[in-house]
């Protein structure tokens, strides 16, 4: 008898500072409860390639995280899969897109930071200024100025204080962050493969985020992307991200998406 496979296998990438088993705990187990039987989901959240040594590589890119996104697919034995990919991970997950298209059964973005060096606005342009002058700050100063960066002025709910006692990996996120920030530097997005990209695109954006940032990298991805599907969470920021606070409805959303792009896949088919 046949061991009834997963109808939806998804690797999930978290941001630079959260581990991915604490950041995609919630929505893991809103799937789980979402999708029984037939639907159900293998999700595998995966740790960035930037924090699998005490320090960076001296050679990290983006490229460093494609790796290793692949080296988890070929373990399971996956030939296509879904992407899920929360900041530097959506920004990561983006760059996967572009070099492996064909390995992707959908991509789904949450608020990732950058999106290629193409098309930038004055406003961001200035935005990314300040990213860069975060270099060189003590690690306390600069988790302070990035997490500012990341919001809508006068926001303060939801923000992480940074008191008490912090968990050993929160030493190794200041040198993770520049890495982030120095490969976006030189990073070269293939805006062509992405434009021909012709999955279903998810982008979750929240509305309390930095609009010269993340909304900026919306308004982007919908003009490249043939099937970019935006969803705006009300009242969340990117330290305070629905995929945490409302894994419910984030794992609705997932499964619509993927749902979709089973359903064109069995047409292509």
């Amino acid at each position: 008898m046949d061991i009834e496979q997963p109808r939806h296998r998804v690797i999930l990438l978290p941001g630079s500072v959260l581990p991915a088993g604490l950041a995609y705990g919630a929505l893991i187990a809103a799937l789980g409860a979402a999708a029984p039987g037939a639907d159900s989901v293998e999700a595998v959240a995966k740790d960035l390639e930037v924090y699998a040594r005490p320090t960076p590589p001296s050679d990290y890119s983006l490229d460093t995280e494609i790796r290793g996104v692949l080296r988890e697919a070929e373990s399971r034995g996956w030939d296509t899969f879904h992407l899920v990919g929360y900041s530097g991970g959506g920004a990561s997950a983006l760059a996967f897109a572009a070099k492996h298209p064909e390995r992707l059964e959908s991509l789904a973005l949450l608020e990732p930071p950058w999106a290629g060096n193409w098309g930038w606005s004055e406003a961001h342009r200035a935005l990314w200024a300040q990213y860069r002058e975060l270099d060189g700050l003590p690690p306390d100063e600069f988790m302070a100025r990035f997490v500012r960066l990341g919001v809508r002025p006068g926001v303060t709910a939801g923000l992480p204080t940074g008191g008490g006692e912090q968990p050993a990996w929160m030493a190794l996120r200041p040198a993770g962050i520049r890495a982030f920030i120095r490969t976006f530097e030189t990073y070269d997005l293939d805006r062509a493969s992405l434009a021909r990209f012709q999955k279903p695109v998810y982008f979750a954006l929240c509305a309390l985020s930095n609009p010269d940032d993340y909304g900026e990298v919306a308004e982007r991805l919908s003009a490249v992307f043939p099937d970019f599907r935006l969803e705006v969470f009300p009242g969340r920021h990117h330290f305070d991200p629905p995929h945490r606070v409302e894994p419910d409805r984030v794992a609705a959303s997932l499964l619509a998406l993927w749902n979709d792009a089973h359903t064109h896949t069995e047409r292509v088919a």
